[in-house]
């Protein structure tokens, strides 16, 4: 990510310090380490990291220092880069679909947990992981309470996993199941039946289950009104594995990507033009820091500030968002109530940005060139 060594206040200082007309984004590795704490004493089990929501060495090392010890990889490069960023950290090769090369990679490299979704992937395991190494069987159910739906791409029906948990013992492989309850999920209940139905396969199965992965999903602030419930959460998912699992219970383990990350970075941005006192143009869009804006909504944790740095006061009017892009899908969704006095040159800024921005941000058009910034604090 190229961080610069200097530290500033807040944004706002940077900003006026320096105008810049490129989008910034500020990192506070305060904020990243205190979200961590909240995890790790909230959460009753194993906190990993789902590394692919924010593949920047500095985040893996400051929720290194907080006390994270597991990370959930997705790649052979997300494996060298936790390896380098957090060396002696567990690592979770969770992504069900690999090529063989890749298994051969990742075992060399110390790996011995994997997890699998289908029959033809468990027998890719059967031929190149040790036995004894921990296989996760993923498995999906039609639950609702997430922004979007991974079972589209990932997870076995409840039928086919129960099989594939009994193949995995059978093998020799170290038993466990995990799942995904969807992106930005903020329904508690959504855990409570992945977790009955998990006690049901591993019963059906005849096995004893290692650990259970509750997976990811836990959602980040985005709405002013909607603070995420994360502790309503962890109590629910202790609960209800202790009522349906009895003396027989799991280790847990989550993977929160989003979750960890998302609130240690703001995006600022800035009005490239008011047209008719209408939309809003920033330097920034859906092809840079604000990609995942159409998949999951709005962010409408902002505000605005002159090139002074004062706080626009005026009345918040609904706008239509663009980004800087000649294509016209380049459009935050909806309307984004900003204040109406709004004016070419100001900044707006995103909270909550510090998942899925520099991961998936691209240079369509020219544009897409994000600064990098350390801040001790977020606002004011």
């Amino acid at each position: 990510m190229g961080l610069s060594k200097t530290i500033w206040a807040s944004p706002a200082e940077y900003l006026v310090r320096h105008q810049p007309e490129t989008p910034v984004l500020f990192f506070a590795p305060a904020i990243l380490q205190a979200t961590a704490r909240r995890f790790l004493k909230g959460f009753p089990g194993l906190v990993t990291y789902a590394v692919k929501s924010n593949p920047d060495e500095a985040v893996i090392q400051n929720l290194s220092a907080a006390g994270v010890r597991g990370f959930d990889v997705a790649s052979v490069y997300e494996i060298e880069l936790v390896g380098r960023a957090a060396p002696g950290a567990a690592m979770h090769y969770n992504n069900p679909v690999r090529a063989r090369s890749e298994i051969a990679r990742a075992v060399e490299l110390g790996v011995r947990s994997f997890s699998v979704d289908s029959r033809s992937e468990l027998h890719k395991l059967a031929a190149l992981v040790p036995a004894g190494a921990e296989v996760s069987v993923r498995f999906k159910l039609p639950v609702t309470g997430g922004a979007y739906d991974f079972g589209a791409k990932f997870g076995a029906t409840a039928d086919l996993a129960t099989g594939l948990l009994a193949e995995a013992a059978e093998l020799g492989f170290t038993p466990s199941l995990t799942f995904h309850p969807g992106t930005q999920c903020t329904d508690p209940m959504a855990w409570a039946a992945y977790i009955r139905k998990a006690a049901e396969i591993t019963s059906q199965a005849g096995v004893r289950l290692s650990r259970l992965n509750v997976g990811g999903g836990f959602p980040a602030h985005r709405l002013h009104e909607h603070a995420p419930a994360l502790e309503t959460i962890f109590d629910m998912i202790g609960q209800v594995t202790a009522e349906v699992f009895g003396d027989d219970a799991p280790a847990l383990v989550c993977e929160p990507g989003r979750g960890l990350v998302a609130e240690s970075f703001s995006l600022a941005t800035q009005v490239r033009a008011v047209r008719d006192d209408t939309h809003v143009f920033l330097n920034d869009g859906v092809y840079g820091g604000l990609a995942e804006l159409p998949l999951i909504g709005i962010i409408d944790r902002t505000e605005v500030r002159g090139p002074e740095g004062a706080l626009r006061a005026g009345a918040p009017v609904p706008r239509i968002v663009f980004g800087p892009t000649c294509d016209s899908v380049d459009r935050l969704p909806g309307e984004l109530a900003l204040p109406g006095d709004i004016a070419e040159g100001d900044f707006v800024i995103f909270h909550g940005l510090g998942a899925y921005s520099t991961a998936t941000v691209t240079r369509f058009n020219g544009f897409g060139l994000l600064e990098i910034a350390t801040a001790m604090a977020l606002t004011d």
